[in-house]
């Protein structure tokens, strides 16, 4: 059992554990450059694909289920920041926190580079945004990466969803 994340049936399938590894790298990626509400809610999204919440196989997303935004300067401005983090991401940014060298990140990214380079975002809004909302967000003050908060035991770092023990919990880890 797999996960896909792309859009129709232009996607990136990936098993378990090639999912923790694309989450955990594009989630210090998109961490580290959000910086407007929705690109704040987009980092959400790809904090709630931590499978130590959600289940094994249970995660992934379609990008046409995603509010882009109302205008197309705001639709632009999303995609390019998706954009960003991939190649953020795909520079090894912060992988030290990892705590192994991940051998197949770089392909999984550029996969998803190349689907999300070729999604146009729709102009309507979809039926279902898969988006959380602010109020739903948290971010661990320690590893400085974004976390749902209905799962403040820690973010993906804490957790250690390969099995280490960071132990924090809603301490001063959290703001």
């Amino acid at each position: 059992m797999g996960n896909t994340f792309g859009a129709g049936h232009d996607q990136l399938y990936l098993s378990n554990g090639g999912t923790d590894v694309f989450v955990e790298v594009l989630l210090l990626a998109v961490s580290g450059l959000a910086r407007c509400p929705w690109e704040y809610r987009f980092g959400g999204l790809v904090a709630l694909q931590d499978q130590e919440l959600m289940g094994r196989g249970a995660v992934g997303f379609d990008l046409a289920e995603v509010h882009w935004g109302r205008t197309a300067p705001q639709r632009d401005a999303a995609k390019q920041f998706v954009l960003r983090a991939i190649g953020l991401a795909g520079r090894r940014y912060r992988w030290e926190l990892l705590g192994y060298e991940p051998p197949h990140a770089l392909a999984y990214l550029r996969r998803f580079h190349e689907v999300v380079t070729a999604f146009e975002p729709p102009e309507t809004e979809p039926a279902r945004d898969v988006l959380p909302d602010l109020s739903e967000l948290g971010c661990c003050v320690r590893h400085r990466v974004l976390s749902s908060v209905a799962h403040l035991d820690g973010c993906l770092f804490c957790r250690g969803s390969r099995g280490e023990a960071y132990g924090t919990g809603l301490g001063s880890e959290w703001r």
